[in-house]
């Protein structure tokens, strides 16, 4: 499922008063830790969120992928020409690899191993 979108936002608070006053979202969270904020917004009803992140490079923004097996998915992607583009890291609720496309697009996928990290954050502003 795309679970969420990841965008930088160089100005946390500028980004997240874009998203809720202009797009009319709402804010679900706001946490800060290791010296970055990174915030969560809700525009529509059902998934995607769309996460804003201070330490994201401008320009590269992710759809967020949760898939049953990482390894599964990723042995996939490698056959059919897909390729890496660092090994696999943590999020709160598991490892994420990113893959760029053969066009060269950005796209993520994480295996959902603890799936209790997403209620940590529900109602959290730092």
């Amino acid at each position: 499922s795309l679970d969420y979108l990841y965008f930088s936002a160089r100005d946390i608070d500028q980004a997240i008063r874009f998203y809720t006053h202009c797009l009319g979202g709402t804010l679900v969270w706001r946490v800060r830790h290791g010296g970055t904020t990174v915030a969560a917004v809700r525009l529509t009803a059902a998934d995607p969120l769309v996460r804003l992140a201070e330490h994201l490079a401008t320009g590269a923004g992710l759809a967020v992928y949760r898939v049953f097996s990482l390894s599964e998915v990723r042995a996939r992607l490698s056959r059919e020409g897909w390729r890496t583009e660092s090994e696999p890291f943590e999020l709160p609720q598991g490892p994420c690899v990113v893959f760029r496309d053969p066009g060269q697009q950005r796209l993520a996928a994480y295996e959902r191993v603890r799936p209790e990290a997403d209620k940590r954050f529900e109602g959290r502003f730092d």
